[in-house]
């Protein structure tokens, strides 16, 4: 996969940004004239978001060190950026990095799972509490996410220890992929494969699987697995068959690639 076009434009982006709104510096606490590189300017971002000057002087040194070090992580959350900005149909990738809820909780997983992998588990778990307090948002960083996955709003959203997500998903408030307290294995949670929406309110429980590009309605209560392309909706929820929605442009197609 080529490289993410925001990588050379982003930092601009928020340059000018910024130099529309001068007010900005101040809220955000950090000046983009004086960020350098993407990774900086994601660590300067996501710290922003704590209101508690310790922690946001903790996260902003922990997510520089991870997203230094870690070029992959860069790409994902810049094709996590790519996808929202897409798909919110959003003025600029430079707005959604600065005032998308749904995106900076992402990102804060990004950061608590890079942890995770890196044997500082005690620590992931510690900052996911502190990040849930911010966001409204509890994405355990045992939980596998793919790329180009948007949270629209994002308030709510609960995604459980062994939930596995791939890319191009989208979810909105309130979603739950929760455990149903019967089959408690190593994968007790919801797979979600590529290209699923999950609209708001909609509560996935147990290790079901949705099938790719299939469709959950706002409030619907799943507990049994989902044909791939398949819409499902209502309090239990009820398979529609196969739903007319084609999905939303894939991450391949945002970058420019037809495959």
């Amino acid at each position: 996969m080529g490289a993410n076009p925001l990588r050379q434009s982003l930092l601009q982006e928020v340059r000018d940004l910024f130099a529309q709104e001068p007010a900005l510096r101040g809220l955000y606490g950090y000046d983009p004239d004086q960020v350098g590189t993407v990774p900086a300017l994601f660590a300067a971002v996501l710290s922003s978001s704590s209101p508690d000057p310790k922690l946001r002087d903790l996260v902003r040194d922990l997510a520089l060190e991870a997203f230094e070090t870690g070029s992959e992580l860069v790409e994902v959350i810049l094709d996590d950026l790519l996808a929202t900005t897409a798909r919110d149909e959003a003025e600029s990738a430079a707005q959604v990095l600065h005032s998308a809820h749904g995106f900076q909780a992402l990102m804060s997983y990004r950061l608590t799972r890079a942890l995770w992998l890196d044997g500082r588990q005690t620590l992931a778990l510690a900052l996911k509490l502190q990040f849930t307090r911010v966001f409204s948002v509890e994405i355990w960083p045992q939980a596998q996410i793919g790329r180009g996955v948007w949270v629209d709003h994002g308030l709510g959203l609960v995604i459980g220890q062994t939930a596995v997500i791939e890319d191009d998903v989208c979810l909105w408030h309130g979603v739950t992929l929760g455990s149903n307290f019967v089959d408690m294995g190593e994968a007790r949670h919801p797979t979600l494969r590529r290209g699923v929406v999950v609209g708001a309110g909609a509560t996935l429980l147990g290790p079901i699987e949705i099938g790719a590009g299939a469709t959950i309605a706002a409030g619907a209560v799943v507990t049994r697995d989902v044909p791939a392309g398949h819409v499902v909706a209502g309090p239990p929820a009820s398979d529609r068959g196969v739903g007319r929605f084609a999905g939303f442009t894939p991450l391949q197609q945002l970058r420019g690639q037809d495959r």
